[in-house]
């Protein structure tokens, strides 16, 4: 009895059938093109559909990225990565707030004494309006400036600051504004920590994606775009802070009312090139003319426009950006005010890492170009 247990239990089992697998064979350039091209349908699409609600994810993913290098240096000298993500999240906000609750009182002031004069300037457009129509007709003749161009001109001046006052406290003061900007102060450090915590893994995990074929392609052209995004990104955000700073406090020095206001928003706007300056500029400029009697405080005033201008072109951009931003001024404005007006304020967020990417990838196939037959071969004789 034993020895036919023994028999049973040495007979080997018969092996499953094998399922045969399907053979695929490479990818045609064909389907290499479909692929490509739906996966930026899809992209788009998804755009489209979520734009109202993906800025503060958006803007979660911009402070993991940015805070990414400090928090892996807090990983290296022993801390979780959790807690490492939490210190930089909290140390953001606390920046944040110990901002607001110092300027935030001065910009509610500088605020209400900007509405407060807004009668003030539009009289004094007015007058400046008809002088220089009055000017314009007395050198050229009632056939070119009438009378009543002069009067429709120096009325329609004066009107266009309430206008412009009017549709900014609207846009301010309406729910979607208000709603776009409680999801971004309550949303977007939530969301920024769990990617913070969790960037490795992502960024693991779109790897594996990678086909194994391009896989060393696709990798090299991905470091090309940190490389330029980060030095862009974080550059611009340090050039931004020291020249809302210096703005700020060199216009309020020189005795211009609402040099605080003037001077942060022409800094933070500093990201577009040039826009930051020439706002600045004519917008100082103008409340120095309509405030100041003699033309000392107009001077000190265009003294330091000149100043921060100087240190911007000179020592501040060179410092923090130098060469390493391959990004031209044009294909950044071009990039800001295109992603503004398909997306609205999500484009603009999107628009320098899109712009990155584009001359990353323009650059690599304008190399391959270079090295190709199509370049290279010499004309038939």
């Amino acid at each position: 009895m034993a020895a036919d247990q023994q028999e049973i239990i040495a007979e080997p089992e018969p092996p499953p059938p094998a399922i045969p697998r399907p053979r695929y064979g490479p990818p045609t350039r064909t389907q290499r093109i479909i692929a490509i091209v739906s996966l930026l349908v899809v992209f788009w699409l998804g755009l489209q559909l979520f734009a109202s609600v993906l800025a503060p994810f958006v803007a979660a993913a911009v402070m993991a990225y940015a805070l990414d290098p400090p928090t892996t240096a807090l990983t290296r000298l022993g801390l979780p990565r959790g807690g490492a993500a939490l210190l930089m999240i909290l140390a953001v906000l606390a920046g944040v707030l110990l901002f607001a609750l110092l300027l935030y009182p001065l910009v509610i002031v500088q605020i209400g004494l900007l509405i407060g004069r807004i009668p003030q300037y539009a009289t004094l457009l007015q007058g400046w309006a008809r002088e220089v129509l009055t000017h314009l007709q007395e050198n050229f003749g009632t056939d070119v400036v009438n009378d009543k161009i002069r009067d429709l001109v120096s009325g329609q001046a004066g009107s266009m600051l309430s206008i412009l006052l009017s549709t900014v406290t609207g846009l301010v003061t309406s729910g979607f504004a208000i709603f776009n900007l409680l999801s971004l102060a309550v949303v977007t450090p939530v969301v920024g920590f769990y990617l913070l915590r969790d960037w490795p893994t992502i960024l693991g995990l779109i790897d594996s994606w990678l086909p194994y074929r391009y896989r060393d392609v696709i990798r090299a052209q991905a470091r090309a775009v940190d490389r330029v995004l980060s030095a862009w990104v974080r550059g611009q955000a340090l050039c931004c802070l020291i020249l809302a700073v210096y703005y700020a406090a060199g216009l309020t020095i020189a005795g211009l009312d609402l040099g605080l206001l003037v001077g942060l928003a022409a800094g933070l706007l500093s990201f577009i090139p040039y826009v930051g300056s020439i706002t600045g500029a004519v917008t100082s400029i103008g409340l120095a003319l309509a405030q100041f009697p003699h033309w000392r405080g107009v001077v000190v005033v265009i003294g330091v426009l000149i100043v921060g201008q100087t240190l911007e072109g000179y020592v501040i951009y060179p410092r923090f950006l130098g060469d390493r931003v391959e990004l031209p001024a044009v294909w950044v404005i071009f990039a800001l005010f295109a992603g503004a007006a398909a997306f609205g304020f999500l484009g603009v967020m999107l628009a320098v890492p899109v712009a990155a990417t584009i001359g990353a990838l323009a650059r690599f196939w304008l190399r391959r170009y270079l090295n190709s037959p199509l370049y290279l071969d010499p004309p038939a004789a």
